[in-house]
């Protein structure tokens, strides 16, 4: 009984500094800013005229016997095209070398087409390509592919040059798009039946395996015209096992040689991207473009949708000979040139899944600037884990057509979110807020000691980071609500979007992170028995049902069963808030989430294989 009131004092006590800080709270103070900061602007601005429609592509896995071929590239049906200027970006000194490309950056600028001329067949690579063609598998794609390389098989012969990523989770999709091969090569056949320029041409088409990872490696010795030679090496595609992309280097060094070797064989060189990551190396992004636009090549990338406003996603593997699953990090984005929701759920780093609707930023900008195509491949990952990775991954088109990110230059979406007051509040909340920079935020949710002792020595460590993360909340608060009334003259929808979740958001955790403390100070005193007598750890839930302070909680801390419904309702309305002003978007799908979980905190017991700890050496897991 002494130790529990011994525990019972320590956390009691923890909660009172807790309300200490958070009164402090209510001073005015600057958040951190010594991360770069980033901007953004609307394409919907007032210069912009241009109608745009998305085209969700119909599955189709036979061979087309009448092809309908249209000019590419010009006026995109899918959402985010634009038939603006480029914007400013960086000239790059090519490298000859594809296995280790050396690239020097000179600073310089690069022009699209105006808009006079926008209207005339530029041909590839001089106009913006699609950044969100919505296909319901690789058999719909890989037809849409054949009809854009039959597009430029008008005017003159092609080398195509796909690039597979080598990561363990890729192994289905190869395989799938090896089997959908022959479509590209029948319909390609269709055409030179039917078109007069192509019919005079011999080897129209040239096409050249190669796979990446940390290096890159090529699977076809020349460029061939033979179907089975193409379908043998995409299956003698071997894994990485460094877990590492290199999308960025492979593609300019891809380009640094066979666009080279294009030209010599009066060519135009095409490359097509096969990845479910984003990439290691996306502030290389630029350089890919510059390389592109100056050989006139445009990149095709199949693909998947981003996590909504996060970097990364989480995919299950299972270990084959002990069963034991382990959740392996990969990268999926985010959507936009940086992140522009939090990174924090509450508790620590985000674990959801959630879809933002749009491709990874590198990969759609990639698309979009070479007059390629992004396709969005939906549907449900059997691997990918997290809350939200067996959502609808497809939002509708006229709900998202104002929320689109923009493609810009990193460098230009800094300087158009540092020009903005209500931007950049939000962004240094983001940044304040972000448990990858900031490790103290990351509270233990998982795996808390059976037994007493041990419980409270992990526990003691746990409290004093969850009322450091209440005091951060609460100048969160404090800077979001005092831009309140610019909220208004923001242009943006996702800006307003952005800055309606992050404020609903920090005013739940707040109450989300207060029930932490009192469920800890509420186990330490009346741990209960376990459920099973085979469990051997304790998890922290998140539930509906609040926890009450009891009358010496009320007593030291001064927060009242009423303050706490007050603080929770106040929450709530910002989230009912953010679904009805944002319906159909990611936005109100994570506010929808929230509200579903829960603002309560309780533990439960559970199991823990010991084979975590005992075999972990033994298990070799992958990095994808």
């Amino acid at each position: 009984m002494a130790q529990a009131r011994d525990y019972s004092a320590f956390f009691t006590s923890l909660i009172v500094h807790a309300v200490i800080l958070t009164a402090m709270g209510m001073v005015h103070h600057h958040l951190t800013d010594n991360q770069p900061e980033v901007a953004i602007e609307t394409i919907f601005d007032d210069e912009r005229d241009q109608a745009e429609f998305e085209q969700v592509l119909e599955t189709n896995l036979t061979v087309s016997e009448n092809l309908s071929v249209t000019s590419g590239g010009m006026v995109s049906t899918n959402v985010g095209a634009s038939t603006a200027p480029a914007i400013s970006s960086q000239k790059i000194e090519t490298s000859e070398s594809l296995k280790e490309p050396e690239i020097k950056i000179n600073a310089g600028e690069i022009t699209a087409p105006g808009d006079d001329i926008l209207g005339k067949d530029l041909g590839v690579g001089e106009v913006t390509g699609e950044v969100g063609a919505v296909v319901d598998g690789y058999g719909t794609a890989m037809s849409r592919i054949s009809k854009e390389l039959i597009r430029i098989m008008r005017e003159e012969k092609i080398m195509v040059v796909w690039l597979f990523d080598e990561s363990g989770s890729m192994k289905d999709d190869q395989k799938e798009i090896r089997d959908n091969f022959n479509k590209i090569y029948s319909e390609l056949g269709i055409a030179a039946k039917q078109e007069s320029k192509t019919r005079a041409r011999d080897q129209t088409l040239l096409t050249t395996i190669l796979s990446y990872g940390a290096g890159v490696h090529v699977h076809t010795p020349k460029p061939t015209t033979d179907l089975k030679e193409v379908q043998d090496a995409i299956t003698k595609i071997q894994e990485d096992e460094t877990g590492k992309e290199n999308m960025c280097q492979t593609v300019s060094a891809t380009i640094d040689k066979y666009a080279i070797m294009a030209r010599k064989q009066d060519r135009r060189l095409c490359i097509v991207v096969v990845t479910d990551e984003s990439g290691d190396d996306g502030a290389a992004v630029e350089e890919v473009i510059t390389r592109a636009k100056r050989s006139k090549s445009p990149i095709y990338i199949l693909g998947r949708e981003s996590v909504f406003g996060y970097p990364y996603a989480r995919q299950i593997w299972r270990d084959k000979k002990y069963n034991l699953p382990f959740w392996i990090q990969i990268n999926r984005g985010p959507e936009t040139a940086f992140p522009e929701s939090l990174q924090y759920d509450g508790l620590h780093g985000r674990w959801d899944a959630f879809s933002a609707g749009f491709g990874p930023y590198e990969q759609v900008r990639i698309a979009r600037e070479t007059g390629g195509i992004f396709f969005v491949l939906p549907g449900k990952e059997a691997t990918l884990a997290g809350a939200g990775s067996a959502d609808k991954r497809q939002f509708r088109f006229q709900d998202m057509k104002e929320y689109q990110p923009l493609l810009l230059s990193r460098r230009d979406y800094d300087a158009s979110r540092s020009a903005s007051k209500f931007r950049t509040a939000i962004w240094k909340v983001i940044v304040t807020l972000n448990p990858h920079l900031d490790k103290q935020l990351n509270v233990r949710e998982l795996y808390y000691p059976i037994k007493k002792k041990e419980f409270y020595d992990i526990g003691s460590k746990e409290v004093p980071k969850a009322i450091r993360a209440m005091g951060l909340l609460q100048k969160s608060v404090d800077i979001l609500e005092s831009i309140k009334p610019l909220r208004a003259q923001e242009k943006s929808p996702r800006w307003r979007a952005a800055y309606d979740l992050t404020l609903a958001q920090c005013l739940a955790y707040r109450v989300r992170l207060f029930q932490f403390c009192l469920a800890m100070d509420n186990h330490a005193k009346n741990m209960p028995p376990l459920k099973k007598k085979t469990n051997n750890v304790w998890h922290v839930r998140r539930v509906p049902k609040m926890l009450p302070p009891d009358e010496q909680q009320v007593k030291l801390t001064k927060v009242s069963v009423k303050h706490l419904d007050e603080q929770l309702k106040k929450a709530e309305v910002q989230y009912k808030f953010v679904m009805k002003e944002h319906p159909g978007t990611p936005w109100a799908q994570r506010a929808g989430y929230e509200m579903r979980q829960g603002f309560g905190m309780t533990f439960v017991d559970d199991y823990r294989s010991p084979l975590y700890d005992q075999k972990r050496k033994e298990i070799k897991v992958p990095k994808f």
